[in-house]
């Protein structure tokens, strides 16, 4: 079973950092990192060792995904999609979806609420 381990801090706002230097990968693990949280969502910055990964699980929103580094391999419903280095994914709401890191891999995860009327 992975290990799960939260990295430090909320990135300080009005700051520029490099997305590479932000996470590191441990051994067996999946590290996440929480840039940014409030009332409208999260930015969550993830690193996956190789055979690493997330089970199925749904969200209540959708769910941009950024590749910073490596492949994952993503089931959204019952379509597959492998998403490499620099490639954008977006998961919609309610869709059971999971991910298998093939080889260590990073990823940028932006949650927003939606908007009451």
């Amino acid at each position: 079973m992975a290990k799960k381990k939260k990295a430090s801090s909320q990135l300080k706002h009005s700051t520029a950092e490099a997305v590479h230097g932000l996470i590191d990968y441990a051994p067996d693990a999946v590290v996440s990192r929480t840039l940014l949280a409030n009332g409208a969502g999260t930015i969550t910055l993830f690193a996956f060792d190789e055979g690493q990964g997330l089970s199925e699980h749904t969200a209540p929103f959708d769910a941009f995904v950024q590749i910073i580094d490596g492949e994952g391999i993503f089931k959204i419903g019952k379509k597959k999609v492998v998403a490499k280095t620099d490639d954008l994914l977006i998961m919609p709401a309610g869709v059971p979806h999971s991910l298998d890191a093939k080889q260590p891999f990073k990823m940028l995860l932006t949650m927003l609420k939606a908007k009451k009327d």
